[in-house]
């Protein structure tokens, strides 16, 4: 069971939305139960953890429901500029990871005004799945009464790395690689291309509209921020992931100082269990937001947080 109502944290130009999903059970909220705060992927991911891109899987309700169930609140979040969010900014594209990392801040400090504790302030734990986690780890110096970090199927390279191995890994990419790899290259120099100017099949990742934040991501080492995390943090990833993989997992956690590193057998990138190794049937679950999330995932955080809860 649990009890959800809509939060709000201020935006440069208008307010953040999200959810706060509360367990159900007697309040005040006990001064030492954390707060989660699940920090969205990449592109028009909402809160919930579906795109108009077609993902309908909802990890980020399942994910949310889940912790409800083991006693744990959390807030998930629209993006500024998109969904809930959309006054926040005129332009959705015109962010950067410090610009969404501020948002944390800002929605850490709406967090602890709804639910205060005593004592101190409540504590916030970010959860960043995916493009998420980079975000989160980069503004790890923002929250200072985190009592930990949580990275959930998070890249280990730079994105232009990661860009680079997803498009060699399908052959289908073959004719526009040598294309692809030269706007890469530029956007590592801190440099536009001509994305009119590109094949129809690269333009969609290479639009004008997102060569800013792109550039601003990839100049981002997640392993250096990682290496900088001074609290405990939780690298979940799954076996079956799609998009990170398993030695990313591991470089995020062999570069912190203080690293649990949580493998998952058989899980994908939107948290689902799959058994097959067919692609097809992974990414079938991408559109099934019946299909429970993996539990396997939420014992991890809850074992991690029973841990740091308690040192």
């Amino acid at each position: 069971m649990h009890v959800n109502e809509e939060l709000t944290a201020p935006g440069p130009a208008g307010v953040l939305k999200g959810t706060l999903t509360l367990p159900h059970g007697p309040m005040p909220l006990p001064s030492e139960t954390p707060v989660f705060l699940i920090v969205p992927g990449s592109g028009p991911t909402d809160r919930d953890g579906n795109s108009p891109l077609g993902i309908v899987a909802a990890p980020y309700r399942l994910l949310a429901e889940a912790l409800a169930a083991r006693g744990y609140p959390s807030v998930r979040i629209d993006k500024r500029g998109m969904f809930g969010s959309a006054d926040a900014v005129s332009d959705p594209n015109d962010v950067t990871i410090a610009r969404y990392g501020e948002d944390l801040s800002a929605w850490t400090k709406a967090i602890q005004a709804r639910l205060p504790a005593r004592g101190g302030p409540r504590c916030v734990i970010p959860i960043g799945h995916s493009e998420g986690g980079l975000v989160a780890l980069a503004a790890m110096a923002r929250l200072p009464h985190a009592w930990g970090l949580i990275l959930i199927a998070s890249i280990g390279r730079p994105l232009d790395q990661v860009i680079r191995d997803q498009l060699r890994a399908n052959p289908a990419n073959a004719p526009f690689l040598a294309e692809a790899e030269a706007a890469l290259a530029a956007f590592a120099r801190a440099e536009r291309v001509n994305g009119a100017g590109m094949s129809a099949a690269l333009r969609p990742l290479f639009a004008p509209k997102v060569q800013g934040f792109l550039i601003d991501a990839m100049s981002y080492d997640p392993i250096v921020l990682a290496a900088q995390v001074n609290v405990p943090m939780l690298v979940v990833q799954g076996t079956s992931d799609l998009q990170v993989s398993v030695a990313d997992a591991r470089m995020l956690a062999d570069a912190a100082p203080d690293a649990t590193l949580a493998l998952i057998a058989e899980v994908n990138h939107v948290l689902k269990h799959v058994a097959s190794d067919d692609p097809a049937a992974n990414l079938a679950t991408y559109a099934d937001p019946n299909l429970p999330i993996s539990s396997a995932v939420v014992d991890a955080i809850a074992r991690f947080v029973a841990r740091v809860t308690t040192e």
